[in-house]
């Protein structure tokens, strides 16, 4: 049985082929694109669970791809950049783009597997059915900002705001325990997993995004200098 439908968007030949080679051994169900359009019109045609984007791609590049991506907002996947590009600066822009991980050529195929699975269950899948015997949800409400683990939610003022899975859990990790200080490195471990390859930098980057879609509410994310962050309760 299929873990779950991914989808290859990278021109080269040859990764393409050892990316999708593993990914079918894992038991994944594998749809391939050779550049952003093809990709974006697969997209539109089939369930797809998770994305592997390439950067360095003929035609859009893939930070362009990524961002049109996280602008429609039934697409809520995950998407893992794989590129050869190594520079914390490119890496940050891929993250801004809207990517939820970054995995560097070379790279392991068992490592990019695990990765996938994380990003699977990072990403849990809506259950719309309702029922009179279902538990209502619990939300996690802090002022004017709302949390709902059940459907991966975040609203402000009730209007929702969109996130990569990455914001989220940092968010929702906050939120469990208002007032309390976490240094970024626990922050990396929690979201991520241990000794994940991820740069406390780049969790700035991640509570600077949060920030900025959060607004008004943005404001209740604390820098404790030397520390980490916390948010207010």
């Amino acid at each position: 049985m299929s873990k779950g439908h991914i989808l290859i968007i990278e021109d080269d030949e040859d990764i393409l082929q050892l990316v999708s080679f593993n990914l079918i051994k894992a038991g994944f169900h594998v749809s391939c694109a050779g550049n952003g359009e093809d990709g974006l019109k697969l997209l539109k045609t089939k369930n797809i669970d998770c994305l592997i984007l390439d950067i360095l791609l003929p035609g859009e590049n893939g930070l362009a791809i990524c961002r049109k991506i996280r602008a429609v907002e039934t697409w809520t996947l995950p998407i893992i950049m794989l590129t050869a590009k190594t520079d914390d600066q490119e890496i940050i822009e891929g993250l801004e783009s809207g990517a939820d991980d970054y995995i560097t050529k070379p790279f392991s195929p068992k490592v990019l597997i695990a990765r996938v699975k994380v990003a699977l269950r990072r990403y849990p899948v809506l259950n719309e059915s309702t029922s009179e015997n279902t538990p209502a949800e619990k939300i996690l409400s802090i002022n004017t900002l709302k949390i709902y683990p059940e459907r991966h939610e975040v609203t402000v003022y009730d209007q929702k705001v969109e996130l990569t899975f990455t914001e989220y859990s940092i968010l929702e990790m906050l939120a469990r325990r208002p007032g309390w200080v976490f240094t970024r490195q626990q922050i990396i471990d929690t979201v991520r997993g241990d000794n994940y390859a991820v740069t406390q930098r780049m969790i700035d980057v991640q509570i600077f995004s949060l920030r900025k879609k959060l607004g008004e509410a943005g404001a209740g994310i604390e820098t404790v200098r030397g520390i980490g962050y916390r948010l207010k309760d």
